[in-house]
């Protein structure tokens, strides 16, 4: 079989985007088989959509382990699980996902100071999945139940989870022992 495969990008600016550009056609052609098969391999093991939704997320600065960054970003990898123990850590994790977090705050004795963008603009089921997996790095001391969406759409009803309100939240739970 043949296929004949032909795109115009950049008509006249020579090159790659030519009409029937073998290396545009190609990339295009690559990209497209990518795209189609990631998909069925993601929808088939929700666990490695779940690790790759918090790679392209949040990997960036809470490492694809979970690890952090040293003065900037807090580790997640086994502390999650220990604070989505309680329905008040559980909704503190869903707000900071949701509305943000800014520093500086200091977790066991080291003082970070970054900027987490909140998330609200992804559906509640994202969020869920992402959490889900967050609970699970490290070697937590207590597995802790994963999140469902409709954890989130209860955090999200609530309103008002923005990064001032999140890090006064914050104080409170570590006040109350809940995050350390």
């Amino acid at each position: 079989m043949t296929v004949q495969y032909s795109t115009v990008i950049a008509p006249r600016h020579g090159g790659i985007g030519k009409r029937g550009s073998t290396v545009t056609s190609a990339k295009n052609l690559v990209l497209a088989l990518v795209a189609v098969l990631a998909t069925p391999a993601a929808a088939a093991d929700p666990k490695a959509a779940a690790k790759a939704a918090f790679v392209a997320r949040c990997g960036m600065c809470h490492q694809a382990t979970g690890d952090g960054l040293a003065g900037q970003f807090p580790k997640l990898s086994g502390r999650a699980a220990a604070i989505a123990q309680t329905p008040a850590g559980r909704r503190y994790l869903a707000r900071v996902v949701l509305g943000g977090m800014a520093g500086p705050i200091e977790i066991d004795g080291v003082k970070l100071n970054g900027v987490m963008p909140g998330m609200a603009s992804m559906s509640d089921a994202e969020i869920a999945e992402i959490l889900s997996h967050v609970v699970t790095l490290g070697k937590p001391a207590k597995p802790a139940k994963p999140f469902k969406a409709e954890d989130i759409t209860a955090a999200r009803a609530e309103g008002g989870a923005n990064m001032s309100s999140n890090k006064a939240l914050r104080l409170q739970m570590v006040a109350d022992g809940v995050v350390k």
